[in-house]
């Protein structure tokens, strides 16, 4: 017998009210295509969020929004760390400019709290900072309108457990665990063929990784969500009335206003420059100054 649906696509209007009322949480997952070395899928950020949000909704109720597959990249700290660890080479970026994903996050959360959700759990599979942009446009909507929104990477879902990475031993043993077919550690040394692309962002540790450290560290992220939504679960029910376009483009005039000052928006202190004549030295900055 299959499992029953947790994904909004996927119920119909009495499956969907049914859920609703016995648990009135929506999980979002959020991902990225971006590259993970030679050795495993550019999808796995979306791939472990996809993962995390369903099961979440099986093990403690609510359900799980459409899927963004697409994520702040290139802007700010991504770019030297893009020219560190790609150079000049494509990396197929499924990358999108900070207040295009912002704004659309905006009316994302008016979509859940329209279709009468009463918390979110954001859960994205992309970090490094980006994600304390999207708390800032969530505690804006949620100051505005009384939803609570809760943005999670998952490194943080597992903070002083696991130690996060970018396609090392932490990420290469999650896909491991969910989708061993999308790994092949017999391609570790690829990077250093000519005409390879070279290193596309392989993690030093990456042949460290193991499926059974994959699945400790994504039961250790389930339960921390779990402990989220039972907190979320408490709070009393909220009436709201419909939130309109008008309500988020005025909500968000001043967020935009501010977007210089947003983390995505420059470079880390402790980064260089990015080269002159790198392919991402026109993103180091934005909006460009």
């Amino acid at each position: 017998m299959n499992s029953p649906a947790v994904r909004w696509a996927e119920l119909l209007p009495d499956d969907f009210r049914d859920r609703l009322l016995t648990c009135p949480i929506v999980y979002l997952p959020v991902g990225l295509c971006e590259p993970h070395g030679h050795v495993a899928a550019f999808g796995l950020d979306t791939i472990k969020a996809d993962f995390l949000c369903d099961e979440a909704a099986r093990r403690f109720g609510g359900i799980v929004a459409p899927t963004q597959g697409y994520h702040i990249h290139e802007s700010g700290y991504h770019a030297r760390w893009l020219e560190d660890v790609v150079g000049e080479e494509n990396p197929r970026l499924g990358g999108l400019p900070p207040h295009v994903f912002c704004h659309q996050f905006l009316y994302q959360l008016r979509c859940f709290a329209n279709a009468g959700f009463q918390a979110v759990i954001v859960i994205s599979g992309h970090s490094g900072g980006n994600q304390e942009d999207l708390r800032r446009v969530a505690a804006a909507f949620e100051s505005a309108f009384a939803l609570p929104v809760r943005v999670q990477t998952d490194p943080e879902l597992v903070a002083g457990t696991h130690a996060g990475d970018h396609a090392g031993k932490y990420e290469i043993s999650q896909l491991l665990y969910l989708r061993p077919e999308l790994v092949d550690l017999s391609r570790l040394s690829r990077q250093h063929e000519p005409g390879s692309s070279g290193r596309l962002a392989l993690g030093d540790d990456a042949g460290e990784a193991t499926a059974a450290l994959g699945e400790r560290i994504i039961e250790d992220c389930l339960n921390r969500i779990g402990e989220m939504a039972a907190d979320l679960a408490r709070r009393e029910f909220v009436l709201r009335q419909r939130i309109d376009y008008a309500a988020i483009e005025e909500l968000w005039r001043p967020l935009l206003a501010d977007v210089a000052s947003w983390k995505t928006a420059s470079k880390h202190p402790d980064q260089l420059d990015v080269s002159a004549l790198s392919q991402w030295k026109p993103y180091e900055t934005f909006p460009s100054r």
